[in-house]
């Protein structure tokens, strides 16, 4: 409470329940005191598996209502998320923050409460080092976030596509066709030989941005947020396996999260898709349940990677803070990332989440029962830790637009790489 209010309450009772309501904001205002019913407004984007959560925090707190405002997408979450930040109001009480975004926060991090004044810093060892890490400054003295999921890879494939091309169906057989992504490419040329109508893959963007997770220890940026995106071998060498695959006829050419791509789920338009954990829900909502059975889960090529993955932070403009800590570490405990496992498939950046016997041994019925759990565990645990810097997102749309360029023959691969470069450090001006 504020130090006018202590004052206040010294004075009549009269006078201090009026100052306490012209404080709060008078009673149309959801956002009450502290010491009474509380609105906590939860900021996310896609979809965090929050729902039953949601339900057993209200259960264990009484006066606590929990609101959640969902935005679709990340590409029209991020910029509310900035003018909000910017604005001083409108962020509710805790937001979302995705791993492409955080560093653009953390290199600024006067806008959110520092959860190491929190108590935060003896949860350390219930995060991997690298996602608790993403969310600290290089000072180490302030904690922006705590981590929800790490979008584990695999690789999903329609078993009925693979049999028509005479290649093998059972998981852990394909998971060898593709040690490596040139063994990858390889078993895509086959596949095309046998004519079955489809195409290997969906699109491109997903697998230069696997391909490029898995090829170092920085992308666009270097660790002092110098961009290195023209001079870093691994964003060319991402860029230039994926061509090979375009040019190899393997690429549906399809605009990620576009209708046409949402369709091919359905039609069977392609055999393969890069899938992240989360993705699983993706697939199984767009390929509904006339397709459940059809597809299953492999290991990614290469060793194990991560595309996505998620934090939950405090604004300072919050009229909550401390309930709002509170919820943010039920969301992100062993137990809360467990239970946004088993809703939507975010598998867990808690050691202790991840080795969990509910998670080791989740299994999902639409994927032919596979053992998703130890897929991705074993994924997330081969992961190299990798620095994204502050513009991450909108540069990385930069190279998967002129990939998407160069699948639909727009643009020669070297004129498309040209442009990217330039679109990228206009960006960073």
């Amino acid at each position: 409470m504020p130090a006018r209010l202590r004052r206040t309450l010294l004075a009549t009772a009269m006078a201090a329940t009026l100052v306490a309501a012209a404080a709060c904001g008078g009673a149309d205002d959801d956002q009450q005191s502290a010491s009474g019913p509380v609105t906590l407004v939860v900021k996310t984007f896609s979809q965090f598996g929050y729902d039953a959560l949601y339900k057993q925090y209200e259960a264990s707190h009484p006066g606590v209502t929990i609101k959640e405002d969902n935005i679709g997408k990340l590409g029209d979450y991020s910029p509310k998320l900035q003018q909000w930040m910017t604005a001083g109001s409108g962020a509710g009480d805790v937001v979302a923050l995705e791993e492409g975004i955080i560093s653009q926060y953390v290199a600024k991090p006067d806008k959110f409460v520092n959860l190491l004044d929190k108590g935060a810093d003896a949860l350390k060892p219930d995060y991997l080092d690298w996602k608790w890490n993403q969310a600290l400054t290089a000072d180490g003295k302030t904690l922006i976030g705590l981590g929800t999921d790490i979008g584990a890879q695999g690789m999903c494939y329609r078993k009925d596509l693979f049999a028509q091309a005479g290649l093998p169906t059972d998981r852990e057989q394909v998971g060898a066709l593709w040690p490596t992504w040139d063994a990858y490419l390889a078993t895509g040329k086959r596949f095309l030989i046998a004519n079955t109508g489809a195409k290997f893959y969906d699109s491109s963007s997903g697998m230069y941005q696997n391909i490029l997770m898995q090829q170092g220890d920085h992308t666009y940026y270097d660790k002092a947020n110098t961009f290195v995106a023209d001079s870093n071998p691994a964003v060319r060498s991402a860029y230039d396996q994926t061509v090979g695959m375009i040019q190899a006829g393997l690429s549906a050419d399809l605009d990620q999260y576009s209708p046409q791509w949402n369709a091919g789920f359905k039609k069977g338009t392609f055999a393969t898709i890069a899938c992240p954990s989360w993705m699983l829900a993706t697939i199984q909502k767009q390929a509904g349940p006339e397709n459940a059975g059809k597809w299953d889960v492999a290991k990614v090529p290469g060793n194990g990677a991560v595309r996505g993955g998620s934090f939950l932070a405090v604004p300072k403009q919050s009229k909550h803070q401390d309930q709002a800590v509170e919820l943010v570490k039920f969301l992100t405990s062993a137990k809360g990332q467990i239970g946004a496992f088993q809703a939507k498939g975010n598998f867990p950046s808690s050691p202790q989440a991840i080795d969990d016997p509910v998670v080791q041994g989740l299994t999902n019925a639409y994927f032919g029962n596979a053992p998703v759990g130890k897929i991705f565990g074993a994924s997330a645990k081969a992961v190299k830790p990798v620095y994204l810097g502050p513009a991450n997102v909108a540069i990385g749309d930069r190279f998967t637009n002129a990939l998407l360029a160069v699948e639909q023959g727009k643009l020669p691969p070297a004129e498309a790489w040209s442009k990217a470069i330039d679109e990228a450090k206009r960006l960073v001006k």
